[in-house]
């Protein structure tokens, strides 16, 4: 069997995608598996290091206003399609996978328009306008919200299956989690990061919450600001008269620890992004959620959403952020034992561990 994989630009395309390739060769040892992909996209960096082979196709992202680049984006869209047209042709797919982001466009719709079984994965509650499209044109789609379904005008093709997720932060030893962390398990943990790439609002706030909690000593605080905004969060601090943290305190640029610290955490500070939110609702952790404003349609709002109405999270939007805000939620969550541990039920309810299994079941359907 040959698998077509398609998706990129962010992580949030790119690891479901690979998770995907690994429960497919898993399955089936003997599959070819194609990962398709842009030059310049993250994927270009990542993908190679997981072992799959992989090929491009030059296709850019259209701009939301008429200008010069929409028009060279029309010319690169062009190219995309010759390109991918001439590797379907050449790798001959048995089945195509598309996990979001505009280089799924041209390799998904000519693989459908080849009467190729194809199949799109959506991260997020709103889904992106490459997969709004696609779905038009797919045999299924793979949701990872109920919230989804009311966005695509062919919910009969919405399987619900989550996202795929690191298998490495469920069952984690929570001794040990707390003896390589140095976290005690007697007074609360909270954990805080901005996604990969940090969230300058957040930082701002946690500043604030930090200099409030700094002489705390029932609280234990980690805070993730993300490599470019680390120098900047320090030298703040610096200004605050903070110039080392006391054992309850950690500050780093990024944490390679995470489903350490996930294991143990109890209450999470994030923005609204698919994958950290499948993560934490995976293991059951009640959260803060303050999605970034300014993505793609403002889809972590919509993600945000879905869990604060199921009561699994506290939502607080960037424009009403500050460290004062936070940190009475953080307190008062903290304090109240009961909301706490109904939040904690509430996002277990949510959590999907076997996405990847799911998302295999669909694909078994056309094999």
């Amino acid at each position: 069997m040959k698998f077509l994989i398609t998706g990129g630009g962010t992580g949030g395309h790119i690891y479901p995608a690979l998770a995907i390739a690994r429960k497919i060769k898993k399955e089936y040892k003997n599959s070819e598996i194609l990962y398709v992909g842009t030059e310049n996209g993250l994927e270009a960096e990542i993908v190679p290091k997981e072992g799959f082979d992989f090929k491009t196709i030059r296709v850019k992202g259209f701009k939301r206003k008429l200008s010069k680049d929409t028009l060279k984006s029309i010319g690169e869209l062009f190219l995309g399609f010759k390109d991918g047209r001439n590797i379907i042709n050449d790798f001959k797919p048995d089945i195509v996978i598309g996990t979001g982001g505009y280089v799924c466009g041209p390799i998904v719709l000519l693989a459908s328009m080849k009467k190729i079984p194809t199949i799109i994965h959506e991260q997020n509650a709103f889904p992106g306008a490459t997969n709004r499209i696609l779905s038009k044109f797919v045999d299924k789609i793979a949701g990872s919200f109920e919230e989804s379904r009311k966005h695509f005008n062919n919910s009969k093709k919405l399987v619900i299956t989550g996202n795929p997720i690191r298998q490495d932060i469920i069952g984690f030893d929570k001794g040990i989690a707390y003896k390589d962390l140095n976290i005690r398990p007697d007074k609360p943990f909270v954990l805080s990061f901005g996604g990969s790439g940090g969230q300058k609002k957040l930082n701002d706030a946690m500043l604030d919450v930090i200099l409030k909690n700094y002489d705390n000593n029932n609280i234990q605080i980690i805070h993730v600001t993300g490599k470019r905004l680390y120098d900047g969060f320090m030298e703040e601090l610096n200004k605050k008269g903070i110039y080392q943290f006391k054992e309850n305190i950690r500050v780093y640029p990024y944490f390679f620890e995470v489903p350490k610290a996930l294991s143990i955490a109890n209450l999470i500070i994030t923005s609204g992004g698919a994958i950290a939110i499948a993560e934490i609702t995976a293991i059951g952790i009640p959260s803060i959620l303050i999605p970034k404003a300014y993505t793609t349609e403002n889809h972590q709002e919509y993600n945000a959403r879905a869990l604060e109405k199921k009561g699994a999270s506290i939502v607080i939007l960037e424009k009403d952020l500050n460290g004062q805000l936070l940190n009475e939620e953080i307190n008062g969550l903290l304090s109240n034992k009961i909301k706490l541990r109904e939040m904690t039920l509430k996002s277990k309810e949510m959590g999907i561990i076997n996405a990847d299994e799911r998302i295999l079941d669909i694909i078994k359907e056309f094999i």
